[in-house]
């Protein structure tokens, strides 16, 4: 119950909602009586995936599906403004370790650049808060992924501390989420059933895994406890 006053009633927007935590996301909020959900997304598969999802559910709340790119600030804007968007959960990026590292660029233009670009977008059209999904790979990063996150979060700290806007700044990191894009879990599936071998980083590794709901649930009172404070 204490979750639902912070989306009840409200215009809540999702980057990348056709995402395995953006989608969740969606699935949550919509069951909170929002006043509309927004859907940003660039691929149309996914985008349709969470629409259907979400009207499978049968829960009587709007559902606005836009294509796009989060590098798109002007696009981003007008939706803002448009639907009079409270609240921004930015899900969106690319965070295959493997494959921004072999993409570098690509991964700064959409983890980085991407991330400022909704940041002030959200600034021009007023919103309220500004929820940013980040990884613990952020923390002393050692790849290129790490490093676009803890970039991004950096953007997000400055604005909160020095732009003279009304629009809070939130941050939640993750760990392993399992079943999540970009999990490792898949992986040692794979692995498993060609039987073997597990490849992993250390002997003595430590792995902890929460689920996708779990996940989304710690994002949802993330803003419930920011808000409190």
């Amino acid at each position: 119950a204490f979750l639902r006053k912070d989306i009840s009633g409200k215009t809540i927007m999702v980057t990348g909602a056709g995402g395995s935590i953006g989608s969740e996301l969606c699935r949550q909020i919509i069951t909170l009586q929002p006043n509309m959900i927004v859907l940003y997304e660039i691929s149309e598969l996914g985008l349709y995936t969470i629409e259907r999802d979400l009207k499978d559910l049968e829960i009587d709340i709007p559902i606005k599906t836009m294509l796009g790119s989060v590098n798109n600030q002007s696009r981003l804007t007008k939706i803002i403004k448009k639907y009079q968007v409270n609240t921004v959960y930015h899900a969106a990026a690319y965070k295959h370790v493997p494959l921004v590292e072999n993409n570098k660029t690509a991964g700064i233009y959409c983890n980085v650049f991407g991330t400022e670009s909704c940041i002030n977008a959200s600034i021009d059209g007023g919103v309220d808060c500004f929820v940013f999904i980040s990884t613990d790979k952020a923390v002393n990063p050692s790849s290129a992924m790490g490093a676009t996150k803890k970039l991004a979060e950096s953007i997000i700290q400055s604005k909160d501390r020095f732009s003279k806007t009304k629009t809070r700044f939130i941050t939640v990191r993750f760990g392993n989420v399992l079943g999540s894009s970009g999990s490792a879990i898949p992986i040692f599936e794979r692995q498993i059933s060609k039987g073997g071998p597990l490849t992993i980083t250390h002997p003595d590794i430590e792995r902890f895994f929460m689920t996708i709901p779990e996940a989304v649930g710690l994002v949802l009172e993330t803003i419930t406890l920011v808000s409190k404070g």
